[in-house]
């Protein structure tokens, strides 16, 4: 499941979230609690953790359109997810496409295994605009829990972006993804999808 659409530019990730955060002058304990990856996770080689994936979903997603707005308007979706894997599955692409009674919602998403790191980056486009978002970057906990980071920019803000992959079962996942407008002190979920197959 990729990030979701925005119109608006993503912060470019050009250094360390935990620097980026820095740089922000966000409270410390957002870059040591909320930005690094447990030590497990770096540890381990995660290369195949989007195996289960691989193949077609059914999509349910809910989409909050006016993000830390105070907007609780959310909008719904139905459609479908197809993840096919690439270089012999240390990276795979998703095609999202959904509608609903306000509009539809066509992407790709290209994720991508960096071994050094052993983390993912999950890369979105929107056919709205075209344009390959910057990643956010993560890891799975080798429990079935992924989450991943990156930054964003909403209403003029630069914000943390947060995206948990979460309920992993061979016929169902839930993906999430929330803002946090102080660093990672508060969190607000803007998607939520749940994808299930037969």
């Amino acid at each position: 499941m990729p990030i979701r659409p925005s119109a608006r530019t993503r912060t470019p990730p050009h250094f360390s979230i935990a620097l980026a955060l820095a740089a922000l002058s966000f409270p410390p304990h957002a870059a040591s609690a909320q930005a690094t990856p447990p030590a497990a996770a770096a540890a381990r080689d995660g290369s195949h953790d989007f195996d289960w994936e691989i193949g077609s979903w059914t999509t349910e997603l809910r989409y909050l359109p006016e993000p830390l707005t105070g907007s609780t308007r959310w909008v719904e979706y139905r459609g479908t997810t197809e993840v096919r894997a690439l270089l012999g599955r240390r990276a795979n692409i998703v095609e999202l496409s959904v509608s609903g009674a306000a509009g539809r919602i066509e992407g790709v998403s290209l994720r991508l295994y960096n071994p050094q790191a052993r983390q993912w980056t999950l890369n979105f486009a929107s056919v709205r605009n075209g344009i390959l978002t910057p990643p956010v970057t993560g890891a799975f906990d080798g429990k079935g829990r992924g989450t991943f980071y990156g930054l964003d920019t909403v209403g003029g803000r630069t914000v943390l972006v947060r995206f948990v992959i979460s309920e992993v079962t061979a016929r169902s996942a839930r993906f999430e993804q929330a803002s946090s407008p102080d660093g990672g002190a508060t969190w607000e979920v803007n998607w939520i999808a749940v994808d299930t197959r037969d």
